[in-house]
């Protein structure tokens, strides 16, 4: 009975400590009484950054489509197919078709027609300045038409990249030989108009006959004399018939003679020989036409510009053997590096062109970049989507690279970080809940030492990562004090009871 009564006593005791009352339970439950939390206030650098992802490409890339209407048949791609990742200078040949180069030069405007001797035109002026790059001279650069110096140069532009200039086409070879024959003709026919005249112009008046007509003057004055000596000696036999006969055979005479010496009309082999002249000159003068049209010109199926050189192949569409119907042969690019990206515009309106960057490479590096263009200034965005609403386009160039980092960035996608503002050395910050407004508005800190809670007027600075700037506008803050910024055991949103805080305090920032 004892040991029953030891156990029973026992248990009742035990039961007792388990069994707890309704209002031990609500007084068990309630919340602790309010307590303020601090933090120290720091010495630390703020700063505020723009940070996005973006794709490692090269810079501008393009499509590069040859014209090849001018070429008559099919445009067979006969070797030259670059490698993926080579090289393109100016001048050099970027393509073999139907055995012919194409010419890879700079230049904004795309190729549109032939250029011939005759034409002008803007075209013709970038290809000049393309020639002056190569160090060749085509004449004037400035001079909008095609001319023999233009000619010449595209000449020495064939030589260089090794092979032979273009040959006119038949129809330009027949019309140069038909304007030589029409020369030729022409030249005999002058000949032929100067050698009417000088015999028209000589006449009948022949050395022999000039002497028989002289000779028969001679004669017939001899015979007068004898007439007028037979008649002086004997005037009974004289007859006057005789003598005047011999006269008449004198003046007869001397009239034939005369009229021998006098010059020839040659009025009609004259007209004859300027009208062969005229006809001369025209044939050569179409001769220099077709000459001028037979110079060597530039096809349009033989030359491709690009914006800014050397060109870097991103991909060939192409290869020996294919047939180029007007779709893209290859994609090139700029040889540089370029960090392509986007940010919310409001990020975007925070940078500047020429801002410094940092990137992160995949291995966990990191190099130094520029912001080189922002929203439509980007040169990497030709053939690219554009740009989604609500964000702008970022382009960072990255800096010096080594051949390793050139080759972790290509292709990849990375971390950039913009530096948009920070306060360039250490400077004193509180979390951004330590700060509560005062009756003017004013931003202040409440700090505690121990139990006694003061409230110190601060202004603030740069904003970041949580952080503010601060600086006393009375009294002394220094990274020894505690501020508050919260109070344990209070739900968000609820007034504190009074007596929790100063009478002046004021409300969360």
């Amino acid at each position: 009975m004892a040991a029953v009564a030891v156990v029973s006593l026992g248990a009742g005791l035990g039961l007792s400590r388990m069994i707890v009352s309704p209002a031990e339970a609500a007084a068990a439950a309630a919340p602790p009484d309010a307590g303020l939390i601090t933090v120290p206030v720091e010495q630390r650098v703020l700063a505020n950054d723009v940070v996005l992802r973006g794709d490692v490409v090269y810079e501008d890339p393009v499509d590069v489509v040859l014209e090849t209407g001018d070429l008559g048949g099919p445009a067979v791609v006969t070797g030259g197919v670059p490698d993926v990742g080579g090289t393109i200078d100016t001048g050099a040949v970027l393509l073999e078709v139907t055995g012919r180069p194409v010419i890879a030069l700079p230049g904004a405007l795309p190729v549109y027609r032939t250029l011939r001797a005759g034409v002008s035109g803007p075209d013709v002026v970038q290809l000049k300045e393309a020639l002056v790059s190569l160090g060749i001279d085509p004449g004037d650069p400035a001079d909008p038409e095609y001319d023999a110096a233009t000619s010449a140069a595209v000449v020495d532009l064939y030589a260089r990249v090794g092979y032979p200039a273009p040959a006119p086409d038949d129809e330009v070879k027949a019309q140069v030989q038909a304007a030589v024959d029409a020369v030729d003709a022409a030249d005999d026919g002058v000949r032929l108009a100067r050698a009417d005249l000088a015999t028209a112009s000589r006449g009948e008046n022949t050395h022999p006959r000039r002497v028989a007509l002289q000779a028969a003057v001679n004669t017939a004055v001899a015979v007068l004399e004898e007439t007028q000596r037979a008649c002086a000696a004997d005037p009974a036999t004289c007859r006057g018939s005789d003598l005047t006969a011999a006269e008449g055979a004198v003046a007869t005479a001397v009239a034939e003679r005369d009229a021998a010496t006098e010059a020839p009309d040659t009025s009609m082999q004259r007209a004859a020989v300027t009208a062969a002249e005229k006809l001369q000159e025209r044939a050569r003068a179409d001769l220099a036409t077709a000459q001028a049209a037979a110079v060597t010109h530039l096809p349009a199926s033989e030359v491709v510009y690009l914006a800014s050189m050397p060109r870097r192949v991103d991909s060939v569409a192409v290869e020996r053997g294919a047939t180029v119907a007007g779709t893209p042969v290859m994609s090139v690019s700029g040889a540089t590096l370029q960090v392509s990206g986007a940010v919310a515009d409001s990020d975007a309106r925070l940078l500047v062109v020429g801002a410094p960057a940092s990137i992160a490479l995949p291995d966990g590096g990191e190099v130094t970049g520029t912001v080189t263009a922002l929203g439509g200034d980007d040169p990497a965005a030709q053939g690219t989507p554009e740009t989604t609403a609500g964000r702008t386009r970022v382009v960072i160039t990255p800096g010096e690279l080594t051949d390793e980092q050139r080759t972790a960035l290509q292709g990849s996608n990375v971390r950039v970080t913009i530096p948009v503002s920070s306060t360039g050395g250490e400077v004193l910050a509180v979390p951004l809940a330590a700060l509560t407004a005062g009756p003017g508005g004013e931003a202040r800190v409440e700090l505690l030492d121990g139990d006694v809670s003061t409230l110190v007027e601060v202004t603030t600075g740069l904003a970041a990562d949580g952080f503010v700037e601060v600086e006393p506008v009375d009294g002394d803050l220094s990274t020894q004090d505690r501020v508050v910024v919260g109070r344990a055991g209070q739900v968000t949103g609820e007034t504190p009871a009074d007596g929790d805080a100063p009478d002046d305090a004021g409300t969360d920032a």
